[in-house]
């Protein structure tokens, strides 16, 4: 049976161009690097060029990720010392303290974020926080890449779009992908970055993910 979901529609459209440049201008206030760019195309080139060849890079599990090809950019055998391969290769139960140790601390994490506020606030989402940890602290470099339709107007109505709108969308592809539910279980806030040019956000014009 199909499963019928109902969300709010306005959760994704895309916000307008001048919103997203007093969106970039507020992150960059609160300490990040913040750059809006036209598509998922053109945010996958940006977020290349800013990536030296041979650096340690794990992608955050994001359906935004996927869209932007950033995946088959930073996970295939290449230029680049791809962690996400390396975990796939560990077991689940018997080695998951290697796991938790060879994900906590990249050179770079490359993943999204659930909502962005208009005053420059980030809500990140995740069902085992894996992905939280280096984007707080333990990644040396943090790149997000956050579709138009993510922009909200306050903390509130982000959290509102976490469970209201993008949980119900990833329980869909979580039962597809692993026969189980999903679940928001952890929530990350970045307020704000005290270290120069770690955390760089780019917003695309378009809706990417969700």
């Amino acid at each position: 049976m199909t499963q019928t979901i109902f969300l709010d529609d306005s959760f994704s459209r895309p916000a307008a161009p001048d919103t997203l440049e007093r969106v970039a201008a507020a992150l960059r206030d609160r300490g990040f690097d913040a750059q809006v760019v036209a598509d998922a195309a053109r945010a996958r080139q940006f977020v290349a060029d800013l990536v030296p060849v041979g650096t340690s890079v794990l992608t955050a599990m994001s359906e935004t990720v996927r869209a932007c090809g950033l995946d088959e950019l930073f996970d295939n055998p290449g230029g680049y010392d791809a962690i996400r391969p390396k975990l796939r290769q560990l077991d689940y139960l018997t080695e998951a303290d290697e796991r938790r140790r060879l994900g906590a601390a990249p050179e770079t994490i490359v993943g999204s974020a659930q909502a962005i506020t208009e005053d420059g606030r980030i809500v990140a989402a995740s069902a085992t926080g894996s992905q939280l940890g280096p984007m707080s602290f333990g990644a040396g470099r943090v790149i997000l890449v956050v579709g138009a339709q993510k922009v909200v107007p306050d903390l509130d109505t982000a959290l509102r779009r976490v469970r209201d709108y993008c949980l119900p969308l990833e329980d869909i592809r979580a039962l597809k992908a692993y026969g189980q539910h999903s679940v928001v279980a952890k929530l990350l806030i970045l307020e704000r970055e005290t270290r120069p040019h770690r955390v760089t956000i780019v917003i695309t014009r378009e809706a990417v993910g969700y």
